[in-house]
């Protein structure tokens, strides 16, 4: 699993993978082996290169933050397959919109070519994930500035498939 982090306005690439009771965690490419738990709601027990963390969430209604010991960070996840992070992405409508893999799929049909001009809601392409079809729409009106992918293509989740402008 992937996801893109903003750790007090500095964003930061966790990559997550388990393997048994182990999770083998890579930060900006630096991997690290950590060992963690929830022992309750909102709390995580992490031991990194023998020394213990608590972390603890704390939600209010417009941000998150995270507490490590007496230090507090306010935390944004992005998951690049959850439709609330894709949204949210995509939701300023200023420059140039990515449109991304909601999961990993099969480009089954492109709609728009490179150039088209193109309005907000509008099919750019379908991508078949576990038999189903998924239409990426624009995000918003312009014009379909690049397509990064050809039919047939597999993708992964998260992966940029067009811009539009």
């Amino acid at each position: 699993m992937t996801y893109e982090i903003l750790i007090d306005g500095k964003p930061h690439k966790l990559e997550l993978e388990r393997e048994d009771n182990r999770w083998t965690c890579r930060l900006d490419g630096e991997t690290i082996q950590a060992d963690a738990v929830l022992p309750r709601h909102d709390v995580v027990s992490i031991i990194i290169g023998g020394t213990h963390y608590e972390v603890k969430r704390e939600r209010t209604a417009t941000d998150v933050h995270y507490w490590v010991k007496n230090s507090r960070f306010a935390v944004e996840v992005r998951d690049p397959r959850s439709l609330r992070s894709r949204k949210a992405a995509s939701a300023s409508g200023e420059g140039p919109q990515k449109l991304l893999a909601p999961m990993p799929g099969k480009v089954v049909r492109v709609m728009l070519a490179a150039g088209s001009e193109v309005e907000a809601g509008q099919a750019v392409l379908v991508v078949e994930a576990m038999k189903m079809q998924n239409e990426l729409k624009s995000p918003k009106k312009g014009a379909v500035k690049q397509v990064m992918v050809a039919e047939g293509a597999s993708v992964t989740a998260g992966e940029v498939l067009a811009i539009v402008e």
